[in-house]
């Protein structure tokens, strides 16, 4: 079936048991806000409250494409509400920590499908039946690769073999599908005159893509000095997407190696098909329950006797690498993050029902509702409903 949406089909809701009071050095606030990524967001709070990015703290990252609720504080922040343009921004209270990706509980999702036919309907609702016994392979999905250009190369991947001119390339020049006008000029200007940094830095406007240039007009070649002053919640984005995308070839991987032939079903994400299950058997059902990966990083004691640290390692030497290089040395505070990831998810109090469609006449739309851990896709749920 082909989906025809809008950004308010898609609805979430961070779950969060955070409750501010009156004391406390960091101000609480709700953040709801449609066609802006969480980034975009915050920059434009910071822009209008004139902010230091340092004050600013948030759980999740939230794309563009939804109606989204999430939370944030600011250190010393001011007790009043912003609204600018589709943000709305309610000033809470007071809590005494900044607020971070362990405050999140869950979140919570509505999702509607439109333009249904009766076949698709029923197929969809089946499927989500489905999902509710064998539950859904945990892949980072699509929007966690939002920084990997219309190349497909990991600004990551560049750094971790020491490619630093093409890391920083990739990092100012590689077009993005959702470029502004702006961001497509800046960057057509650095691919055009790459490498005579006095011409970048004469026809660039003002920003962090010319301050990066003007330190290569006083330090020509150090490429690597360069990327590591790329902001530091850019370089995050760039690590967090290869190592999700190495993470999703570990799980894939992984449901090869348990599940019969006949048990998968494919599905193409952006960085490539992918296995998802079905009609598990209770042991299956078992093993993937309890059963995490490690994140691909060479941070912590990691037994290589571990079935997902051979995992881990297996699929690095594809990549041409060893854990050892995931240290990217010589960069302060950048590094993969070390930690594990559940293989499946469960959606809890899934609950769903089908009714004509007022946007489609003749046709069915299909709403559900469910709460996911943090870090989970709902998305992955609609991809496995098509």
């Amino acid at each position: 079936m082909k989906l025809k949406q809008k950004p308010e089909d898609f609805q979430v809701e961070e779950q969060t048991d955070v409750t501010p009071g009156r004391e406390g050095p960091f101000a609480f606030y709700r953040l709801e806000k449609r066609g802006w990524t969480t980034l975009d967001a915050i920059a434009a709070v910071r822009r209008r409250w004139q902010l230091d990015s340092r004050r600013v703290s948030y759980g999740g990252l939230k794309d563009r494409h939804a109606h989204t609720i999430q939370y944030l504080t600011i250190f010393r922040g001011p007790e009043r509400k912003l609204t600018h343009h589709t943000i709305r921004l309610e000033y809470l209270g007071r809590v005494a920590e900044p607020y971070q990706s362990q405050h999140i509980r869950a979140n919570r999702f509505q999702v509607t499908l439109r333009a249904l036919t009766t076949a698709d309907t029923r197929r969809a609702e089946e499927a989500l039946e489905e999902v509710r016994v064998d539950g859904v392979p945990n892949y980072f999905d699509d929007q966690r690769f939002g920084s990997v250009g219309s190349g497909g190369e990991f600004v990551a991947r560049a750094m971790v073999f020491g490619q630093y001119e093409k890391a920083l390339k990739l990092a100012l020049a590689e077009p993005y599908e959702h470029d502004r006008a702006d961001q497509k000029k800046a960057k057509t200007i650095l691919r055009t005159h790459w490498g005579d940094w006095a011409a970048c830095k004469t026809t660039l406007p003002r920003g962090h893509a010319r301050s990066l240039v003007d330190y290569l007009v006083h330090h020509p070649g150090d490429f690597r000095g360069a990327v590591a002053r790329l902001r530091p919640e850019l370089r995050g984005l760039y690590l967090s997407a290869y190592q999700s995308h190495l993470w999703n070839k570990m799980l894939a991987r992984r449901l090869e190696q348990i599940c019969r032939p006949e048990q998968l079903i494919r599905f193409r994400l952006q960085q490539g098909e992918v296995p998802f299950a079905r009609t598990l058997d209770q042991a299956q059902r078992m093993a993937f329950a309890k059963a995490s990966l490690p994140l691909p990083s060479a941070r912590g004691q990691l037994d290589p006797q571990d079935p997902g640290v051979v995992l881990m390692d297996t699929v690095l030497a594809e990549e041409g690498l060893a854990r050892d290089q995931l240290k990217l040395r010589g960069f302060k505070e950048v590094f993969f993050s070390k930690g594990e990831r559940q293989s499946f998810y469960w959606p809890a109090d899934l609950k769903y029902e089908a009714n004509p469609d007022e946007l489609h006449p003749g046709k069915l739309k299909l709403m559900f509702h469910c709460e996911l851990l943090r870090g989970s896709y709902v998305t992955l749920i609609v991809k496995r409903l098509q």
